[in-house]
């Protein structure tokens, strides 16, 4: 565990994609061609999104994932090790890395196609990964890998006294004993609506409702919500992933503390296009945070 409780050792096992981003007035219908009106290619995926987000917003991360080694690769590693995470344990397989095709309309909303490429490959953990799960204040993870490689990991987080934070996106029915080893499970209202009750018996679960904030239901029944700084959203890729790095950051403050902390984050990540590129630091965040 660190040292400095207030710079939480957080190891993140995820995704990691080049996301291409296009930009039009309208998204089109089936069948439908639009013009567009810009394209940007953006490092992205759920899992080096938050690992991203949890590093700017105060933690100490280190990201267990796969790049290929294709054209990608190279960007995909860098925006890692420039934004201060880790990458030792970022592993390089033969094939293309992932990618997301996204289209973003002039409201700000997305529609979003993931291709896994390298992150299929992370089918198992090593020792020196376990280990530094064992290690970590925090394991983060999503389903945008091999889910029983997540399974895995969360099963030996548990054992070794790590918290375990899963935002289980894309939503899918785990296996039910699963569910009892996460401590914090972070979804949106369209993902706890699909879960249902298979989210009851995490400890702590906070639900994003978008430009609405968050809520929050923990142990003995309380309850907390958050409203979302008001902002002029471009682009709300990666939003969720920015509030759920930012909640892994600052969850040794508390719910509340933290509930606020990535609220404001994830409010912040909308304003710029792109997933990884919009993610706030923690000196911004600290600026914008309530009362607003």
């Amino acid at each position: 565990m660190t040292a400095d409780p207030s710079k939480p050792a957080i190891v993140v096992l995820g995704s990691i994609n080049m996301d291409l981003v296009t930009t039009t007035e309208q998204r089109p219908a089936p069948g439908e061609t639009v013009l567009g009106t810009g394209f940007a290619m953006v490092p992205g995926g759920k899992g080096a999104n938050q690992a991203i987000a949890a590093q700017r917003a105060g933690g100490a991360v280190e990201f267990l994932g796969a790049v290929g080694d294709d054209v990608f690769a190279g960007a995909l590693r860098g925006v890692l090790k420039d934004s201060g995470v880790g990458t030792e344990r970022l592993r390089t397989v033969a094939g293309p890395s992932g990618i997301a095709a996204i289209v973003v309309d002039a409201r700000g909303e997305n529609s979003i196609v993931v291709v896994g490429g390298a992150n299929a490959a992370m089918t198992a953990l090593t020792d020196a990964d376990l280990a530094a799960i064992a290690a970590a204040d925090i394991l983060l993870c999503q389903l945008e890998i091999p889910v029983d490689t997540v399974a895995a990991a969360v099963m030996h987080a548990s054992a070794n006294g790590t918290v375990v934070l899963l935002n289980p996106s894309p939503a899918q029915h785990l296996m039910a004993d699963l569910w009892a080893h996460v401590d914090v499970a972070v979804v949106n209202s369209g993902e706890a609506k699909h879960l249902g009750s298979d989210l009851e018996p995490v400890a702590h679960l906070v639900v994003t409702h978008g430009a609405d904030g968050a809520t929050y239901r923990g142990p003995n029944g309380r309850e907390l919500s958050q409203p979302s700084p008001r902002v002029e959203a471009i682009d709300t890729t990666g939003a969720g992933d920015t509030f759920t790095g930012a909640l892994a950051a600052a969850w040794h403050r508390g719910p509340e503390a933290a509930l606020a902390w990535a609220s404001t984050a994830g409010a912040l990540a909308t304003t710029t296009l792109g997933a990884s590129s919009s993610i706030p630091t923690r000196e911004r965040i600290e600026a914008a945070l309530p009362p607003w």
